[in-house]
């Protein structure tokens, strides 16, 4: 467990004695032998633990300790005194202090306590972590299937979840692209450590850089505390950037620098921080378009696509959905408490034949809705017309033999025109809010605008 530690002592011999110690230990360690020094480091750099003498030429130690408080809450300070007390003891902790050591300690004793402050801090800071976690997520969900396409991804994932190698997951909306960065994720050396994803499509400019590298307090308006950013929270794991191609080009040169350096600064501050993260970025875009366009920096594409796999379609996959279709029958089944539903051979043939253009996600919405509106035991095709599957493919009738949404005197329609078809009939039954449209087909607000440009139909809903 390296860390960045800073030694805060007047005395020469017990700063160098220390800084052995720890340096065998694998500590990257910095050097300050008065409090002037100690807070123009801490002005510049973040450390993960500060040994602290209590008795300095210039700053009294209690006020130094003060300083830092106001300067970094969150950071482990450690007091070293020849001259210790209890009531300084007692005062060192009132003001914040995490252990104390008294003058003269063995190699030993030194090791031991700093190990336990990091492993506190390391602890606090996984907490912070699993609460934002459970925030956005109950019951993470699994990859689920065993058709070749997925079996292929799956092993391709495993070899590169061994290394520490960036990963630049593609694939259209609802394929299951943070399940895949969740998989590299467990099957990595960092498994133990954060998994922090960020979806960059929902992040507004103004506050992205925030959202990433943190900020400090009065940083901007609203800013009242200092708040950690996802590179600190992911730090020792794994930080997934979900739809990556949203983010603007002045944007894209911090991630740049962040990903290449490992260094981070947070909004308002000047002082480095070091993060070590593994980047897993996801988009359902094509990036060397986009580079090409001048929407995306080369740089930072090159930097991304160390690793490239693709996720699947589902209409790619379709021998997995009967297995799908039973996993989320299961799931919502038990969440709303209907356990043992199943579906009727006309229901599930229906399922099977239609091509699923919110893929993954939009056939995991659909078997929600018929949970929500099954009248018996068994979903049938009237289950299917109740929880409006059929009206937003187009149906009007039960499922057809050819194709879920039949053309003219039976003829299948295009995909294109079926697909069209049946994001304007979502878009009907969202009474034109795109919003609620886009979480009905299972994809981004940002991917269905993109579909209703390619029709001509910007001014649709």
């Amino acid at each position: 467990m390296d860390a960045r530690i800073l030694i805060v002592d007047d005395d020469a011999a017990i700063r160098d004695g220390s800084a052995q110690v720890l340096g065998r230990a694998g500590h990257e360690i910095s050097e300050a032998a008065t409090g002037r020094e100690a807070l123009d480091l801490l002005g510049r750099y973040a450390f993960d633990l500060i040994l602290l003498d209590l008795k300095m030429p210039d700053i009294n130690g209690l006020d130094l300790l003060r300083r830092i408080r106001e300067q970094d809450p969150a950071v482990p300070v450690v007091m070293i005194t020849a001259y210790g007390t209890m009531e300084n003891a007692v005062e060192a902790m009132r003001l914040g202090a995490n252990d104390f050591l008294s003058k003269p300690f063995e190699p030993e004793e030194l090791r031991l306590v700093v190990d336990r402050t990091l492993q506190a801090r390391r602890l606090a800071l996984e907490n912070l972590y699993l609460k934002e976690e459970l925030r956005r997520q109950e019951g993470a969900p699994e990859i689920v299937g065993r058709s070749p396409a997925l079996r292929r991804l799956l092993e391709q994932a495993e070899r590169v979840a061994a290394t520490d190698s960036t990963v630049l997951v593609t694939g259209e909306s609802g394929t299951g692209k943070g399940l895949l960065a969740r998989y590299i994720h467990e099957a990595s050396p960092r498994r133990d450590r954060p998994l922090v994803a960020v979806d960059c499509s929902t992040l507004v400019s103004s506050l992205f850089e925030s959202e990433l590298f943190g900020h400090v307090k009065g940083a901007f308006t609203g800013a009242s505390a200092n708040k950690m950013g996802k590179f600190e929270l992911a730090n020792g794991g794994t930080l997934f950037l979900d739809e990556i191609a949203n983010i603007d080009l002045d944007l894209q040169a911090k991630l740049l620098k962040a990903v290449e350096e490992k260094v981070i600064s947070r909004v308002g501050s000047h002082r480095l921080t070091k993060v070590d993260v593994r980047i897993i970025a996801a988009t359902n875009q094509d990036l060397r378009r986009a580079v090409a366009a001048g929407a995306f920096r080369e740089d930072l594409y090159f930097r991304l696509n160390v690793v490239a796999l693709e996720t699947p379609p589902l209409r790619e996959r379709r021998e997995d959905i009967p297995l799908l279709v039973r996993h989320f029958l299961e799931r919502y089944g038990r969440k709303y408490q209907r356990p043992g539903l199943r579906l009727a051979g006309d229901a599930m043939r229906w399922i099977e034949a239609y091509h699923w253009p919110g893929n993954v996600r939009e056939l995991e919405n659909a078997v929600e809705r018929l949970v929500i509106f099954a009248r018996g035991g068994t979903i049938g095709a009237d289950d299917l017309q109740a929880a409006g599957l059929l009206e937003a493919a187009g149906e009007t009738a039960g499922p057809e033999a050819a194709s879920p949404v039949p053309g003219e005197a039976g003829r299948p329609l295009p995909l294109d025109e079926v697909e069209r078809r049946h994001v304007l009939s979502v878009l009907r039954r969202a009474e034109g809010n795109r919003s609620e449209a886009a979480r009905l087909l299972g994809i981004d607000r940002k991917t269905l605008r993109q579909k209703l440009r390619r029709w001509g139909l910007e001014d649709a809903g």
